[in-house]
C-alpha cells in the first residue's frame, strides 16, 4: 500500500458539499483514494510521497464530457474555418477518411497531453469513424501511457449519403461491424469499478448519421452491461433540428426520446436547440448534458441554455469538444468560456465563478457516473490540480480571491497534477512524455492527410 501527503496549500478548494477554502491546506491519501483532508497541522507528518503544494492553490481535477481528440489533425483547416457545422463536416470528411490507426494514436496522444496541462485529469472522447486501420484500443493506449483517467466512447456512422445521410458512404461502417466491434471494447477494456481508470460508453455519431435501428440496439447492448453510458449529439444546431423533422417526423430531442435515448445512464453533446419542456423532459429523466461552449461559438450554432438547466435539475458538465471546432484542449479555458457565455445574454450576475467551476468537477464526474471523482473528500479518487498564485496572470488577482482568478484571469496552465494518487504533472511539464517528439510526428500526419484532401 502507497500513501501520499499534499501539504502547505495556501489554499486548498475542496468542492464538496460546503464547497471549503481551507487555508495551509492539504490531504492524505492511500492507494490513490483520500483518506483524510484538511489543515495541513492536522494531517500525517510522514507518507511515501509528499507533495509540498506552498504557494499553490489546489482543487479538484477537472473532467471533459465531450471531445473528437483526432481532430487537434485538423485544426485551423483552410476552408473549414468559417463554416457551418454541416459544410464544416462535409469539408473534412474526406480528411479524416484518410485517419490511421497510429494518427488516432498519437493525436490522443496530443490532445490528452494538453488537456493535462489546462488542469484535465478525466476525459472522455468520441471516436466515430474507423477508416483503414483504426481502433478505438489506440488512444485507450495513448491514455494509459500518459496515466490520465479515460472514458471513450466507441462511435459509429452508418448513414452514408447514398441512404439519405451526411457523411460520404467510404467513411461509414456496417451495423453489424460496429455493434460487433461495441461489444469486443466493452469486454475487453471496461472497468465498472470504483475508481476504474478506463470505462467504455457507446455513441452513434448523430441522427443524421445512424439509423434507428442502430441507436436502438446499440441503446440494448449498452444497457446489457454494468455502467456502459450512451452518448450523441443532439439539438446542435437547426440545420439539425429541419434534417429531424423531415426525416424521423419529430424534434431531435423527441426522437432520442422515441428510441429509448434518455436515462440517468445518458447524456448528450450541445443539447442547444431545446425549448422549456424538451429541459424539463432532461432534469425529469435523469439525461445529462455536455456543454461546449467554445465549439458552439466557433461554428455559430448558439447558446446553450445552461442557466435553465442547472435551474430546472439537469445534469451538466464541461466539455471542450473537437479540436477542429474549438481548435483548441483547454479545459480551464473552457470553463471560462462557459462563465462568460452565459453572462452575454443573462447580464453579468448570471452565472458565476463557483457555478462555471462546478460543471467542470460535481457537474461532469455526475454526467459520466462518477460518485468518486469531482470533489477532494474522503473516500473520493485523489486526483487533483495545483496552480501557483505568484504567475503573472493572477498578478493583483490572486491577492483578492484567489479561486475567482482560476477563471477570471487566463492561467496558461497547471503546475501539478495528480491521478489516482500518481503525479502526472510537475512543474508545468508531463512527466516521462517526450513532447517535441510527439509534436513534430503529429505535425508529419496532419501534413500528410491534408496533402490528400486540400481545401
Amino acid at each position: 500500500m502507497t500513501t501520499l501527503l499534499l501539504k502547505n496549500a495556501d489554499l486548498l478548494l475542496t468542492m464538496d458539499e460546503q464547497r471549503r477554502r481551507i487555508l495551509q491546506g492539504g490531504l492524505f491519501a492511500r492507494d490513490g483514494v483520500i483518506e483524510q483532508i484538511g489543515p495541513t497541522a492536522e494531517l500525517p507528518n510522514e507518507a511515501d510521497e509528499v507533495i509540498d503544494a506552498s504557494g499553490m492553490i489546489v482543487l479538484p481535477g477537472l473532467i471533459n464530457t465531450h471531445h473528437h481528440l483526432y481532430q487537434t489533425l485538423t485544426r485551423a483547416f483552410p476552408g473549414a474555418q468559417d463554416a457551418e457545422l454541416f459544410d464544416w463536416l462535409k469539408l473534412l470528411y474526406p480528411v479524416w477518411g484518410e485517419l490511421s490507426d497510429e494518427a488516432v494514436y498519437v493525436s490522443a496522444t496530443v490532445g490528452l497531453a494538453e488537456m493535462l496541462l489546462s488542469g484535465c485529469t478525466t476525459s472522455t472522447d468520441h471516436l466515430y469513424l474507423f477508416p483503414n486501420d483504426c481502433t478505438l484500443d489506440a488512444e485507450i493506449r495513448a491514455a494509459k501511457e500518459l496515466g490520465v483517467r479515460f472514458h471513450p466512447t466507441r462511435g459509429s456512422m452508418s448513414l452514408g449519403t447514398s441512404k439519405g445521410g451526411l457523411p460520404p458512404d467510404h467513411v461509414v461502417q456496417s451495423e453489424d461491424a460496429i455493434l460487433a466491434d461495441c461489444q469486443r471494447v466493452i469486454e475487453r477494456y471496461h472497468d465498472p469499478e470504483s475508481y476504474a481508470m478506463v470505462r467504455i460508453g457507446l455513441a452513434p455519431c448523430s441522427p443524421f448519421s445512424v439509423t434507428p435501428d442502430l441507436m436502438r440496439q446499440a441503446a440494448d447492448l449498452a444497457r446489457s452491461y454494468d455502467k456502459v453510458y450512451l452518448h450523441t449529439h443532439v439539438a446542435e444546431t437547426m440545420d439539425e433540428e429541419r434534417f429531424c423533422l423531415e426525416k424521423f417526423g419529430a424534434r431531435p430531442a423527441a426522437y432520442m426520446q422515441q428510441l429509448g435515448w434518455v436515462g440517468p445512464d445518458v447524456w448528450w453533446a450541445h443539447a442547444i436547440w431545446l425549448d422549456d419542456d424538451e429541459v424539463q423532459m432532461l432534469a425529469d429523466t435523469g439525461t445529462g448534458v455536455a456543454h461546449c461552449p467554445s465549439s458552439n461559438m466557433r461554428l455559430g450554432s448558439g447558446i446553450a441554455k445552461i442557466r435553465e438547466m442547472r435551474a430546472a435539475g439537469v445534469k451538466v458538465g464541461i466539455a471542450v469538444d473537437g479540436s477542429a471546432s474549438n481548435d483548441s484542449c483547454n479545459v480551464l479555458a473552457e470553463t471560462r468560456s462557459a462563465l462568460l457565455l452565459q453572462r452575454v445574454t443573462k447580464g453579468a450576475a448570471a452565472f458565476t465563478v463557483m457555478d462555471a467551476l462546478e460543471l467542470a468537477t460535481l457537474g461532469s464526474a455526475d454526467v459520466i457516473g462518477r460518485d468518486d471523482l469531482g470533489r477532494l473528500a474522503p473516500g473520493m479518487a485523489a486526483d487533483f490540480i495545483g496552480l501557483k498564485l505568484d504567475r503573472l496572470e493572477f498578478a493583483g488577482g490572486a491577492v483578492h480571491d484567489p479561486v475567482a482568478s482560476l477563471l477570471l484571469c487566463t492561467p496558461s496552465g497547471v503546475d501539478l497534477s495528480v491521478i489516482q494518487g500518481k503525479r502526472i504533472v510537475e512543474g508545468g511539464q508531463i512527466l516521462g512524455l517526450d513532447l517535441e517528439r510527439i509534436i513534430a510526428r503529429h505535425n508529419e500526419l496532419a501534413v500528410e492527410m491534408a496533402a490528400k484532401h486540400p481545401a
